[in-house]
Parts: C-alpha cells; structure tokens; sequence
C-alpha cells in the first residue's frame, strides 16, 4: 500500500511538472509577453544609458557662476555652451541609441542651464562614447533660447561643446534690451567674443540699436 501511494504522489509530481514546463513555454510563444519583456529590456537599457551619460556630463565638472565676468569684463555668454553645469531636460519623450551615440528629446522641449532655458520641438544630444562626455546639442523646431534680458528665436541652433559656437539658422531674431538683430544666419565665436550675421540668399542683415540714455550733468 505504501509503495502504491509514492508512486501515485511521484506521478502527479510529473503531471505538475509538465504542466508548469506547457505552461513557461506557452507564455514564451506568446507575442504581447515577449513585446513586455522586450520593452522592460529596453527601457532599462535606455535609463542606464541617461544615467551613464548625465553622471559624465553633469557630475565632476566645474560649475560656472552665472554672475562672474569673463576675462574681458562681459558677463557670461548665451546660451549653454561655456557652462559645465548639468542640464535639466523635460519633453513628451525621450530616446537613446547607442550605436549612434545619441539621445533624443521629441515633443515640447525645456532645457534649464543655470540662467539659461531653451523651448523647441526636438532636442538632440551628441556624447562621446568614450568619455560619455556631451559634445553637440542641436535644438530645431521653433527654437527659443532666453537668458536674462537676452532673447534668440531661430528654426535651428546648434551649440559646439568643444569649439566654444554656436550657430543659430532660420529666420533668426536676437534681441538683448531694446537692440535686436535679424538675420538668416549667426554663428558666434565665444572665447573670441566674435559673431557673423548672415541676411541669407538676397537678403539683408537688419539691427536696430537703442542708444543708452544720456546722462545728467551733476551741478
């Protein structure tokens, strides 16, 4: 009677068996199964390679303060190039493609750098897959960059990390108080302090500037 009842509970320990193993490779064949693990597998690749490329570019390097004046004497230049500081980024999505070293931002952009903050539809990241470390940031799609009293609008604007430039192209539109500058095209030099303004094919460069007020004698 004993011997009967093992071999009775072994047998139903290999009935449970198979049906645990139909049953692991029933899910395995299943599509949306596989389309859920594929996009955890992908989502957490896509965070480890943010977290990779934020901790390189943003931790370690020198932060630059906002009010501190240039060898020159000029403040700080526009935009987000000079600064190491980290950039904070929202948008509708975001992905990562390693291959081409990339990160893009789709959808109702924000970028913050210390004073300055760029809007646009689309924002790209270029890193060095060595280093980690961000080399071009180029914004296209109704781009608007403010920093204090300084304003720039612009179809594209591409911001060089290590050549210190940035080129603003598409009916651009810089003002800075009352004084505003209109072009096709700008490209500024900054540790030259340097920029070329460009009116386009046929077209001309148009500035108004707005001389400061004079001022009173002191009797």
């Amino acid at each position: 009677m004993g011997r009967k009842g093992d071999s009775v509970g072994r047998s139903r320990d290999v009935g449970q068996s198979r049906r645990e193993d139909l049953q692991s490779a029933s899910s395995s064949q299943n599509p949306m199964e596989r389309g859920k693990r594929m996009k955890r597998v992908v989502n957490a690749g896509l965070l480890l390679l943010l977290l990779l490329f934020f901790l390189s570019s943003g931790a370690g390097q020198e932060r630059v303060d906002p009010n501190k004046k240039s060898p020159r004497g000029g403040t700080q230049p526009f935009g987000f190039t000079t600064s190491r500081s980290p950039i904070d980024i929202t948008s509708d999505s975001v992905e990562g493609d390693q291959k081409k070293n990339l990160i893009v931002f789709k959808g109702n952009v924000v970028a913050k750098q210390e004073e300055a903050t760029l809007y646009a539809h689309q924002l790209t990241l270029y890193y060095d897959p060595e280093t980690r470390r961000l080399k071009e940031i180029v914004a296209t799609g109704n781009v608007r960059v403010t920093q204090g009293d300084r304003r720039a609008t612009s179809q594209k604007a591409t911001f060089f990390q290590n050549e210190n430039k940035i080129v603003l192209e598409g009916e651009v539109v810089i003002r800075e108080g009352e004084n505003v500058i209109r072009g096709e095209r700008v490209v500024y030099l900054i540790d030259e302090e340097r920029s070329f303004v460009e009116g386009g094919k046929g077209g001309r460069v148009s500035t108004t500037i707005v001389p400061p007020p004079k001022e009173e004698k002191k009797k």
